[in-house]
């Protein structure tokens, strides 16, 4: 790429997950503990708050996309919580099935699920390098 072409990322802005109904959607994330940012029915979007940071989880509707499970291959986003096991234990008495029992991972541990369409949402900690952790 030649300097006039060259660009800097600044950072992560949305990440957008493909649901096929937004009420039913901000429903069960709210059971997950995600807030709603905004909503806007009308052109199909709502974004949901993770944490104090102003990119968030940006739910887009797709109305003929159908229920369905996760597959491995599925890209997962990670969202920091203070602690994981506890988290998992929130979600499944929210009503929420967890993919699998709460993981160790080199940094702490993950809990991930899945919602109705199959997007994967994993939290985890930072309980074994604190110092990684956000405040």
């Amino acid at each position: 790429m030649s300097d006039d072409e060259s660009y800097e990322l600044l950072g992560l802005d949305n990440v957008l997950l493909p649901v096929g109904d937004l009420g039913e959607a901000v429903a069960f994330y709210g059971r997950a503990g995600l807030e709603v940012a905004f909503r806007l029915d009308e052109a199909g979007i709502v974004l949901l708050k993770v944490g104090k940071e102003a990119p968030g989880l940006l739910l887009r509707l797709e109305e003929e996309l159908g229920r369905r499970q996760p597959v491995w291959a599925s890209p997962r986003v990670w969202l920091e919580v203070r602690d994981a096991r506890a988290a998992g234990r929130a979600l499944e008495a929210a009503g929420i099935r967890l993919l699998d029992a709460p993981s160790p991972v080199a940094t702490g541990w993950t809990v991930e699920f899945a919602d109705p369409w199959g997007n994967v949402i994993g939290f985890t900690d930072y309980s074994k390098r604190p110092e990684l952790a956000r405040g």
